[in-house]
């Protein structure tokens, strides 16, 4: 048995770009690594919900504001208005977008990726199956690698794959406390504190029922279990019941290139599309597996393996400017305490908020207010400048 496409890698952009191909009719198969939950945050804004067909059930919080917290402990409260942020628990949400995929028709697989081998009929995914513990191949004539920031797939056959830069997440997913002093079911708090980040930032976001409290890296060296158990501490959630604890490298820098220019495109995660700044990653994560999806299928369509390339051009042309924007941010006021508790106190900007927070709910940077775009960037300026003091409001 050949299939047309088979993607390696369950999660959100994997178990998209199947279901997609198998909605266009498809003979689609994807290799699952059973057991792996991803450690996230699980913010998901109103476009992905839309886009994708999120059911209510799958939303186990409705966030309507966001808190940010400076090094001193200052914190400025943005309201989401007009409508909330979504939150998903990824052991549950994962699983239904797989089943989903597999109820349109794609064949699921569980076991590990080794390696592709090619003869005169294309290219087959070896797997080692979970029950058996056997080698077993899928023939194919396309791959999707959707296997996650450390991606095998990237890493064999994309150049690039394996020098792409992370930062290590973790967290600890604890039974939730009624509302306190410190803790809101209906808040995020991200934490910009070189204390518990020195290059990233912390987070407690509500899971209804459950909480995820976490951090992430990029500098060798961190302990990040001691810093989000600090983070418990400091957010008065140190005895809270541990449900689970979770780490994984985050991708923050797109690929150059997403094809190995003859029968792999690589999707989510391992092509790198997490945001910076943000690590946001689950809806670039399904973008990505849907524009896969759709260069897989003009490339079987036409026989042109150069449509491959056509995943990161739609991907790109949608996002880029967002990723760019982003990554500034990032390089601007993650580097140090004192720029973190700038860009804290450049949150009280309303406008800051309000382009903020459109730009998230429909990911795409706010073009219809240039007067607010030109007075962030005199105050944006202002602050890297040192001309107003760190706790301008």
């Amino acid at each position: 048995m050949q299939y047309d496409v088979v993607v390696v890698g369950g999660g959100p952009a994997g178990a998209t770009a199947a279901e997609d191909l198998a909605r266009a009719g498809r003979k689609v198969a994807f290799l699952d690594r059973a057991g792996r939950i991803k450690p996230c945050g699980g913010a998901i804004p109103p476009r992905l919900i839309s886009d994708f067909d999120i059911p209510d059930g799958q939303i186990v919080a409705r966030i309507n504001t966001a808190r940010m917290i400076s090094p001193t402990q200052r914190s400025v409260d943005i309201p989401i208005e007009d409508g909330f942020v979504g939150m998903v628990d990824r052991e549950h949400f994962d699983e239904f977008l797989r089943v989903r995929a597999t109820d349109a028709g794609a064949e699921r697989f569980t076991g590990t990726f080794l390696r592709i081998e090619r003869d005169e009929n294309g290219p087959s995914i070896i797997y080692r199956d979970k029950e058996t513990r056997e080698e077993r191949p899928l023939a194919t004539r396309l791959i999707i690698g959707a296997d996650g920031a450390r991606s095998d797939v990237a890493r064999a056959e994309v150049p690039g794959g394996d020098t792409i830069p992370y930062v290590i997440a973790y967290h600890e997913i604890i039974k939730a406390p009624e509302a306190t002093n410190g803790y809101d079911p209906l808040r995020c708090d991200v934490i910009y504190d070189g204390a518990i980040s020195p290059d990233f930032y912390g987070w407690v976001f509500p899971h209804g029922s459950s909480a995820s409290v976490g951090m992430g890296t990029g500098i060798d060296g961190i302990d990040l279990k001691k810093a989000t158990a600090e983070l418990r501490v400091a957010s008065g959630l140190e005895h809270c019941e541990t449900i689970r604890k979770e780490g994984a490298p985050i991708p923050l820098q797109p690929l150059d290139k997403w094809d190995n220019g003859k029968d792999v495109v690589l999707a989510g995660d391992a092509a790198g599309v997490v945001a910076p700044s943000s690590g946001e990653g689950i809806y670039y994560a399904m973008a990505g597996g849907r524009v896969a999806a759709t260069a897989a299928q003009a490339c079987l369509v036409s026989g042109r393996v150069k449509d491959l390339m056509l995943a990161r051009k739609l991907f790109m042309k949608e996002h880029k400017m967002v990723f760019k924007a982003l990554r500034a941010m990032q390089d601007a006021y993650y580097i140090s305490d004192e720029r973190r508790e700038r860009f804290v106190s450049l949150c009280h900007d309303v406008d800051v908020q309000r382009l903020t927070f459109e730009a998230y709910m429909n990911k795409k940077l706010v073009k219809k207010r240039p007067l607010a775009h030109l007075k962030i960037g005199i105050k944006n300026l202002a602050h890297l400048t040192r001309l107003v003091p760190e706790t301008y409001a």
